[in-house]
């Protein structure tokens, strides 16, 4: 089922609906993050920080590298993600220009919270890659702390700071992405200001999306089309896209039907928490959550908050 299960820091290929068959890394501990943001999907915070560390050993990434990509295996990108904030790991640049002088042949991207490219010596690290897709999910210092509850030390004019120097910096995509949250990013004062944001920045695209399931908070809802719409109309700003559902997911050559089937298998026995089907499918825990969207969007699992987290389990429960 899964071809990575000896990997400890590289997960997938997972099916993304942005970046098409894409191998996760994955270097920091779950769940260390300079953000604990209401939406995330990886649940709450529980080492929140700005810190940065060689979290996980760089050699023994390297050669997880080496073994997987040996095999010169198909994909679309290599994703520095997972399970926390990955610039928050101290090597993270190194490991990007190994991969760019061993297999040239792979696009390199980075999914990031933007917290930390105040830092110049941030910025650097990350010149070698081929996209980066930081989120900025408001511009007002107010609207950040409700969305994203950062770590204290943080402040969003320095965040936008830091995007627009990265945008001066960097030769490469930006894939800005905002998620909308009804009731607080989404008010005349809010999307006005971050409009203000987008253009300073100047991404290539900005890539609006929504809650897809519960978040770590019981009270945030799903923007409906019509508000995703008048929140893209109000940016104001040519390269913005409504990120789409990944219904279209199982259509991607990294889908596993085995994945899915053994989900289902094991929530039919007991609802579980991504964590707990992580543990037992000894699947990353991004790789649960695009499977378990899927499983949701086709009405074969629902879900149901608990005192552990979310828990899933198959439709046909009571």
């Amino acid at each position: 089922m899964n071809n990575n299960k000896n990997y400890r820091h590289l997960f997938g290929p997972v099916p993304s609906r942005r970046l098409g068959i894409s191998l996760g890394i994955d270097l920091v501990p779950l769940k260390t993050c300079s953000y604990n943001c209401i939406y995330c999907e990886c649940g709450r915070t529980t080492l929140l920080t700005t810190e940065r560390h060689e979290y996980v050993p760089i050699a023994e990434v390297k050669e997880e590298l080496y073994s997987y990509l040996s095999g010169s295996p198909t994909l679309d990108f290599i994703t520095f993600s997972g399970s926390g904030e990955p610039t928050l790991h101290s090597g993270t640049g190194e490991i990007c220009r190994y991969i760019k002088s061993s297999f040239p042949g792979y696009r390199v991207a980075l999914l990031t919270n933007g917290s930390l490219f105040y830092d110049k010596g941030v910025r650097d690290e990350v010149l070698d890659m081929d996209v980066i897709v930081p989120s900025l999910d408001s511009a007002t210092e107010a609207g950040f702390m409700k969305i994203d509850r950062p770590c204290s030390s943080l402040n969003v004019d320095e965040i936008i700071t830091g995007l627009v120097d990265l945008r001066k910096e960097f030769s490469g995509e930006i894939w800005l992405e905002i998620f909308v949250v009804p009731g607080i990013n989404d008010t005349e004062e809010e999307i006005s200001a971050l409009s203000e944001a987008v253009q300073k920045i100047a991404p290539e695209r900005v890539q609006l999306n929504t809650l897809d399931r519960p978040g770590v908070v019981g009270w945030i809802r799903a923007a409906t089309d019509v508000e995703m719409e008048k929140f893209a109309a109000g940016l104001d700003y040519e390269g913005t896209e409504i990120t789409g559902r990944p219904s279209s997911r199982s259509g991607i050559g990294s889908f596993s039907g085995d994945a899915m089937e053994s989900i289902m298998q094991t929530v039919s026995r007991r609802p579980c928490t991504v964590e707990d089907l992580a543990s037992v499918l000894e699947l990353h825990p991004n790789e649960i959550n695009k499977y378990i969207q899927l499983l949701i969007e086709e009405g074969k699992i629902r879900d149901k908050r608990g005192d552990r987290g979310i828990f899933f389990m198959s439709s046909e429960d009571n």
